[in-house]
């Protein structure tokens, strides 16, 4: 497809460190703040309310992680446009004109959100869209930037898995400080999804927290996100394939109304190292690929 070469390119980057300092990724999937030009032009709403669905500024949290011997992917299409962190076809009937593909799941939890592979909503509710769109033009975003994508990320996992035995997939997102409902209670400063307890070894979210916690943040698991796609399709612990998320809240670094970096900005992406640094530092053999236990 040429339709995204223009403004999408590279659709995505993959910055890999000259040497692996352990074969630990770190994944950035939402943060991409490119707006091509027909997107905007087709949107009933503007580009600050599209931006509401941005986990903005997390790609450069972590992006310093590469010169400590981390691999680093970011994504530079919006979520609201592709979302890379669902299936390859959750879409919804309602936005399209004309008939999606037999294989298309039209029945997730996620669609009928309105937050499938091609939303209809952003963040906080709103329609993106003035028309319905054409089934053709939701196929080609997926086949130019979700499939990319994940076949780039595919080949970087089964690198290190090839070259240590084992990976850590850490999936980074960030939340709104307050969620939609309010009777949600005050969100953590970070919540650590890992699928319960199913997408990674347990002593990763155990490092996790101990590690967050001793630097002075609230920590929490598996709600209000448990963990998208990336998370449950990547993680396979079994197999010595590992994959944890990492929500931040945005308030501890960055002005959720004005979209700035705080005065904190720079001491989380400090942390966010001391982290890395943490994970790299489990031992390789605790994390498998275990075997079953011979009978």
């Amino acid at each position: 497809m040429t339709q995204f070469d223009g403004e999408l390119s590279p659709p995505f980057e993959i910055v890999e460190p000259a040497a692996w300092r352990a074969p630990i990724i770190f994944n950035s999937p939402h943060s991409g703040s490119i707006y091509p030009d027909e997107f905007l032009d087709a949107s009933r709403i503007d580009l600050g309310a599209l931006r509401r669905s941005e986990d903005s500024f997390m790609d450069e949290l972590i992006a310093g992680l590469s010169e400590r011997g981390f691999p680093v992917v970011r994504v530079n299409f919006p979520r609201s446009y592709v979302d890379v962190n669902r299936e390859p076809y959750e879409l919804d009937p309602r936005m399209f004109s004309g008939r999606l593909p037999s294989f298309a799941n039209t029945r997730s939890m996620r669609v009928a959100g309105g937050l499938g592979t091609i939303p209809r909503v952003v963040g906080d509710g709103q329609e993106i869209y003035r028309e319905r769109l054409s089934v053709d033009d939701a196929l080609a975003r997926i086949e130019a930037l979700y499939k990319p994508y994940h076949r780039a990320l595919r080949r970087l996992i089964n690198k290190a898995h090839q070259a240590f035995g084992t990976v850590v997939l850490v999936d980074c997102h960030s939340m709104p400080s307050i969620g939609v409902s309010r009777d949600e209670p005050r969100r953590p400063d970070v919540v650590i999804g890992d699928r319960y307890g199913t997408s990674c070894a347990a002593l990763l979210p155990d490092m996790v927290e101990e590690t967050m916690s001793r630097l002075g943040y609230s920590v929490g698991r598996n709600k209000p996100y448990a963990g998208g796609f990336i998370t449950e399709h990547y993680g396979n612990p079994a197999s010595g394939l590992h994959t944890i998320q990492l929500e931040l809240n945005r308030a501890i670094y960055m002005d959720e109304r004005r979209r700035e970096r705080s005065a904190r900005f720079a001491q989380v992406a400090t942390d966010f190292a001391v982290l890395a640094e943490a994970l790299a530092a489990v031992p390789l053999d605790d994390l498998g690929p275990f075997q079953a236990a011979a009978e």
